[in-house]
């Protein structure tokens, strides 16, 4: 099949939805020889928020220090490909149409996922072209995701927030420990999990595995500067001296996913010089939409953030920057199993107006429906419009010379947007966060 079919082969798969188990990426790796025994130094990061981030540092300081760097995320804002990189090169459409064809027959007679596939593909792709690490971002939970196919040399953990309780349980200690099984035995586990009931069950996993538990606040991060895309911070690791760091990101809740990339770094002998050319470089890693600045007048943001834990940092991110734009204006589309009024609720903090949209997807939040919410939140000015280009180009009808408008709520959402023209190149000077 040519890339094409790959793809109407890979898409209409995600009507299996969610089937949490190994027993099929299993099945999946032994059609293609079992690549995940070939990753090189293997980092698999699991998490609520924050993954896609420490992913991307983790991919850049390798990359920085020489290595062959796999980088496989989820999801993609634009084309199938962005999913799954070697340094930063997103596979070429004719590997897609090759694995898909190599497991088109297994793939029928399993019933196997969407995400299966893609991260069978991953696995063939990193392990055919021979890197030296595979950074891995888990898709939901950890235990039974089929990421937890690979066995981790590093773990990292950044954060733990009820989410997907359906599948990984109603606590913050059942989810914990759905998200610490991705440990094995001998894994280095770095984390930033302060909340005991969330940290208990990664330290007890930690324990019986004979891992290394390493945490963040045992390193001491100083905040020196914090601009739209960029992040000054001085980080002091047990035993070492201080040292500066520059940090292609927008907030100071990144700090701790920085100090987490770093100490795993450093566990792995990677240097300081390395380590600071990566982070000035996300980037070159196709990390995008985490806060990512498009400059002109006026100002636009584009943001993945779709939970309430996570727009709460993008608004308080915002509000450190508050004195660079004049209002906020938002552009907001939910999918339908998020938390849109908690949502609302966080925007509501700061924005002067928001205009709420349907995402291109049968799991979208209805765009009338999250108006009323934005409404009952609190947002003084809220419109509702049929398409994302519609509702932007009202917003932009509506924004002064020093405002900003802020896109967020969903991948869907950011994917619409970075496909248009005008920021389909990403943002100028590589700000992003």
């Amino acid at each position: 099949m040519d890339y094409r079919q790959a793809l109407d082969f890979l898409f209409p798969l995600h009507r299996f939805g969610i089937k949490p188990g190994l027993e099929r990426i299993e099945a999946l790796l032994d059609v293609l020889g079992h690549p995940e025994q070939r990753l090189g130094t293997v980092v698999h990061i699991a998490g609520t928020n924050g993954k896609g981030t420490v992913a991307s540092c983790m991919a850049s300081i390798f990359r920085a220090s020489g290595r062959k760097t796999g980088l496989f995320t989820s999801p993609h804002l634009v084309d199938f490909t962005e999913r799954i990189r070697i340094d930063g090169t997103p596979i070429p459409e004719a590997r897609v149409a090759e694995y898909c064809t190599k497991l088109e027959t297994a793939v029928a007679g399993l019933g196997a996922t969407f995400f299966e596939v893609t991260t069978a593909m991953a696995f063939a792709y990193f392990a055919d072209v021979g890197v030296d690490a595979s950074v891995i971002e888990t898709g939901m939970g950890g235990r039974l995701d089929a990421t937890n196919a690979v066995t981790a040399d590093i773990v990292i953990i950044p954060s733990i927030g009820l989410e997907h309780t359906e599948w990984l349980g109603g606590s913050l200690a059942e989810i914990a420990a759905e998200k610490a099984a991705i440990i094995k035995p001998g894994s280095r586990v770095f984390t930033a999990v302060a909340d005991e009931e969330a940290l208990a069950p990664i330290r007890q996993c930690a324990a019986i595995r004979k891992a290394e538990l390493h945490h963040a606040s045992k390193a001491r991060c100083e905040m020196l500067g914090v601009q739209p895309g960029r992040l000054d911070l001085e980080i002091t690791l047990a035993g070492e001296e201080p040292h500066c760091v520059t940090a292609q990101l927008t907030g100071s809740f990144h700090a701790s996913n920085v100090t987490l990339a770093v100490l795993a770094a450093r566990s792995e002998g990677i240097g300081w010089e390395q380590i600071r050319a990566g982070l000035s470089s996300l980037r070159g890693t196709g990390y995008r939409a985490r806060l990512e600045l498009f400059p002109g007048s006026p100002k636009v943001m584009l943001d993945v953030s779709h939970n309430p834990d996570g727009m709460a940092r993008t608004v308080g991110a915002l509000r450190e920057v508050r004195e660079s734009f004049s209002t906020l204006r938002v552009l907001l589309g939910v999918a339908a199993d998020k938390d849109a009024a908690g949502i609302a609720r966080q925007l509501a903090a700061i924005a002067g107006e928001a205009v709420t949209v349907g995402l291109p997807t049968a799991r979208s939040f209805p765009a009338a429906e999250l108006a009323e919410l934005c409404r009952q939140a609190g947002i003084g000015r809220v419109e509702s419009c049929a398409t994302v280009a519609e509702g932007l180009d009202l917003l932009l009808s509506h924004a002064g010379h020093d405002d900003l408008i802020l896109i967020t709520g969903s991948f869907y959402l950011a994917g619409e947007v970075a496909a248009m023209e005008r920021f389909s190149s990403g943002s100028q000077g590589g700000v992003s966060a």
